[in-house]
């Protein structure tokens, strides 16, 4: 694990020591008006052509008329499939974004993401039980998200094997328990109807928004603004985490406590957005590394910058997979083709050195 922080005071200077206010204020008018500019551009993208002028006014219509309206073709697909969807893939976005850049900073290592203390494994296995067992009732996102909870809360146990929690050991906890769920899962998958419900858990694991309704948006809020919020207000705590525990302790932070709490926040954003859209990999690893780039490694700004881009990012992913061909393609695999080229610039631009 790299011992490194991830804060640095060269970096920091870039937003930081803007003049006067007006520029943070610009910046903040722009992390919150770029999704929404995102989310509307969806809603007229996809294999049934609707013109920017006519999403307008269907939006209008919507408001002021009531959005049900037998025959008007525009107002379903806008209305019931393309705002859930974004809406619902923003919110995704954000939560896996703001975790993987709080755990980043909390754990000082670049290779961290949102689901590595197995938050990712244990939903999927819960998510397999409940399409097994309740097929597609409400208890798919509630067992997905159960397990996703129980699965960090062991990562953590397992970490305070030595009465404290060091990040290296919460990190293996991570690693044990996901094998133990990925594991679990294969049993499920093993032992699942390869006619029905193998193909249900198997499209679940690769992450998808095409079901997604103001139903799945109102399940997934709670959890999800709660652990952005969270995340959110600890954010210049995690700055001086990611200097290390002796330096953290010498100015006052109650290292374990702030940790648990950090881990906390960032579970309930995760399983929030897995339990309903699926395991979406490489967001909460490579979105963070995005916003370093823009803004520098101050977490005062990046957390911000992170939950900003994170939405766009699988809003813009979502419509590529879409509209790109006839048949729909999974959020996963979009990621993963973006992900491994962007890590391997990475590489190339800082050698093995710093993030």
């Amino acid at each position: 694990m790299n011992s490194k922080p991830c804060l640095k005071n060269n970096d920091s200077k870039k937003i930081l020591n803007l003049p006067g206010v007006t520029k943070k204020t610009l910046l903040v008018i722009f992390l919150v008006t770029v999704p929404i500019v995102v989310i509307f551009i969806s809603l007229f993208m996809g294999r049934y052509p609707i013109s920017p002028a006519e999403t307008l006014r269907t939006l209008y219509q919507g408001i002021t008329s009531g959005t049900n309206q037998p025959g008007n073709v525009n107002m379903d697909i806008i209305w019931q499939i393309r705002l859930p969807r974004a809406i619902l893939g923003g919110m995704a976005g954000a939560a896996l974004a703001a975790s993987g850049t709080a755990l980043q900073g909390l754990f000082r290592n670049p290779l961290v993401s949102s689901g590595m203390l197995g938050v990712s494994a244990g939903a999927g296995f819960g998510a397999a039980l409940g399409i097994i067992f309740f097929k597609g009732t409400v208890m798919i996102y509630i067992l997905a998200f159960f397990f996703g909870v129980t699965a960090v809360f062991f990562s953590y146990t397992i970490g305070r094997i030595y009465n404290s929690t060091p990040a290296i050991m919460l990190v293996l906890g991570g690693v044990i328990v996901s094998s133990i769920f990925s594991a679990l899962l294969s049993l499920v998958k093993y032992l699942a109807n390869p006619y029905e419900e193998l193909p249900s858990i198997v499209f679940w694991l690769m992450g998808s928004l095409a079901s997604a309704s103001y139903r799945d948006i109102a399940i997934s809020s709670v959890p999800v603004f709660a652990g952005i919020t969270g995340l959110y207000l600890m954010r210049w705590k995690i700055n001086v985490l990611s200097m290390g525990e002796r330096e953290a302790s010498s100015m006052g932070i109650n290292v374990n406590l702030d940790r648990i709490i950090i881990v906390f926040c960032a579970t309930l954003a995760t399983a929030g957005a897995v339990s309903v859209c699926g395991i979406i990999g490489w967001v909460g690893l490579v979105v963070p590394h995005m916003g370093r780039i823009i803004t520098g490694s101050d977490n005062r700004i990046l957390l911000p910058a992170s939950i900003s881009l994170g939405a766009c990012f699988l809003i813009i992913v979502d419509n590529i997979g879409r509209a790109t061909t006839g048949t729909e393609i999974p959020l996963s695999i979009i990621t993963a083709i973006i992900g491994g080229p962007f890590f391997v610039y990475l590489l190339k631009k800082y050698k093995g050195g710093n993030w």
